[in-house]
């Protein structure tokens, strides 16, 4: 998220003076995320779908620097977060659904773009309900699947299955219901931790920093099905906890 100029009063006037400049770094950061979400499109529509899922993850990236170095460096404003949710829109939105379309979904006819739109307008609708309770929501947990998570589903998806050689069309329907399932998840009022209240600047035992490498050597190993099962995991908690919920009101889980 970034940021423009304050507003200040003109000379003589109490009128403010409008702002002609925005902050340039963390722009940079929301504007790379974009231009990975536009490349995911492109290597897509030339049947490179590695590629594009790749860039889908550096977008989420991307996406996660640009706040922090606006709130690091003191330079957020409404320009910058409306330039961060538009970005959203299209590295986590357009590009997975677009990506998935190409690799599955374009063999099912109208189930293959419905399905490709359910999940392009849960995101719009995503980020349309995150930024209006942005001020009233509580901070610990997300309202719906985070539109970088369910992208993080998609993206994986089609990034495992490539590395194992399976064709699309073979696992067109999987496909199709793995868009729609995203797509609804973003929208329902399911609860997901947002780990916003992990203290990341506190201490802790020096075997977490052991794990900590040895789970950045698995990455790096298998990027594909460690992602991916680190974001359907995900994805699935927040379905499993209000199932467990449901079953037992007695524990009052406020994640349900």
């Amino acid at each position: 998220m970034e940021h423009e100029t304050p507003s200040v009063a003109e000379p003589g006037t109490d009128r403010p003076k409008r702002a002609r400049g925005i902050y340039l770094l963390p722009n940079l950061f929301t504007t790379a995320a974009l231009f990975s979400g536009f490349y995911g499109v492109l290597a897509a529509m030339n049947g490179q779908f590695e590629p594009a899922a790749i860039a889908i993850f550096v977008a989420m990236v991307l996406d996660g620097l640009d706040g922090r170095v606006a709130r690091l460096t003191n330079t957020q404003s409404a320009f910058g977060a409306e330039y961060d949710s538009l970005s959203d829109m299209v590295a986590f939105g357009l590009a997975p659904s677009l990506v998935m379309y190409e690799w599955a979904l374009s063999g099912l006819g109208k189930f293959g773009w419905l399905a490709a739109f359910v999940y392009t307008a849960g995101t719009a609708l995503r980020l349309a309900r995150f930024n209006a309770m942005l001020d009233v929501a509580d901070k610990r947990y997300f309202q719906g699947l985070p539109s970088p998570a369910a992208a993080a589903v998609m993206a994986g998806a089609v990034w495992v299955a490539v590395d194992h050689g399976w064709v699309g069309s073979d696992l067109a329907w999987l496909a199709g219901v793995v868009t729609v399932a995203c797509g609804l998840l973003m929208v329902s009022n399911i609860k997901y931790h947002s780990f916003k209240q992990v203290d990341f600047r506190g201490k802790v035992p020096f075997i977490v920093v052991v794990g900590i490498m040895v789970f950045f050597a698995v990455v790096l190993a298998q990027p594909a099905p460690v992602l991916f099962a680190i974001f359907a995991g995900y994805a699935l908690s927040g379905p499993v906890l209000w199932l467990l919920h449901r079953r037992r009101p007695e524990a009052a889980d406020p994640a349900a």
